[in-house]
């Protein structure tokens, strides 16, 4: 599965593609320089159950290590695994 970033101005998303099929998206709006709120995570019915938000997430979590961009995790469900997962909350904001 690939995972490209998206971006719309202040606004964007990382995008999980299966061959040309669209898996998932994970939405954000930069918040400054230096942060970003991730706004909403789906998930086509199709790829439920097979860890499409977590590979997103992955994704985002290393763009941000790599960027020094902190993140602001809004959406339930990425919120969700920042509270679960310890090793990534080196990039909360």
């Amino acid at each position: 599965m690939e995972i490209r970033m998206i971006t719309e101005g202040a606004k964007g998303y990382f995008v999980a593609l299966d061959g040309e099929t669209e898996a998932g998206r994970m939405y954000f709006t930069n918040a400054g320089a230096d942060k970003i709120i991730i706004d909403h995570t789906e998930v086509d019915d199709a790829f439920r159950g097979q860890k499409v938000g977590q590979r997103i997430l992955d994704e985002v979590v290393r763009f941000a290590r790599e960027n020094g961009i902190r993140i602001i995790p809004l959406c339930p469900f990425a919120k969700s695994v920042f509270d679960k997962t310890e090793a990534i909350r080196d990039v909360l904001f």
